[in-house]
């Protein structure tokens, strides 16, 4: 809770410079970037993040990540100031809510797309169709494959579930003959 709070404070601050300066997209992309090496790579993790090593030594760990990756001085002097602040365990959530401010600026949200196998994207392209017309936003979509689920689809945007799997509809079946017995 205390992470999501400072999260959104922090990526507030980004998102009103980002503004200012007309480089959300640019943010955005240092910010996932950033997080998921944060994420992905446990060294990476351990050495922002472990106490054990002095906070000078913390903060020439994210300096030296930031001039290797060459993000815009704005962005790298925000990364080095979460060093300092023993902050950089926030960086996935900062990158979460700085894209989800992003999104409500441009009307935009992210969707997914769970099939049993690839979708052809003339599919792809009606799901999405049909998925901004029920929420009234550009959908972003993500897919996703799930062979459980043996056929059809199941499709998220926000709070919005729409499932359509072969499995669910089995599992409604099976129900409703536990129901007549």
């Amino acid at each position: 809770m205390k992470n999501d709070i400072l999260a959104k404070r922090y990526a507030k601050a980004v998102f009103i410079v980002g503004k200012e300066e007309n480089a959300l997209d640019d943010y955005a992309k240092t910010l996932k970037d950033f997080a998921e090496l944060y994420t992905t790579l446990p060294e990476v993790r351990d050495g922002l993040t472990n106490r054990i090593y002095p906070a000078d030594v913390r903060e020439k760990v994210m300096a030296a990540i930031v001039k290797k990756a060459g993000v815009s001085q704005i962005m790298g002097n925000f990364l080095n100031l979460l060093a300092q602040k023993n902050r950089a365990n926030v960086l996935p959530e900062i990158a979460a809510s700085f894209q989800g401010m992003v999104d409500v600026e441009r009307n935009v949200c992210q969707g997914i797309v769970i099939t049993a196998k690839a979708l052809e994207p003339a599919l792809l392209d009606k799901a999405k169709q049909t998925l901004e017309k029920i929420t009234g936003k550009q959908v972003v979509l993500k897919t996703e494959i799930d062979t459980s689920i043996i056929g059809g689809m199941i499709a998220k945007v926000g709070d919005i579930i729409l499932d359509g799997s072969i499995k669910t509809q089995l599992e409604g079946l099976k129900e409703s003959i536990k129901g007549s017995e």
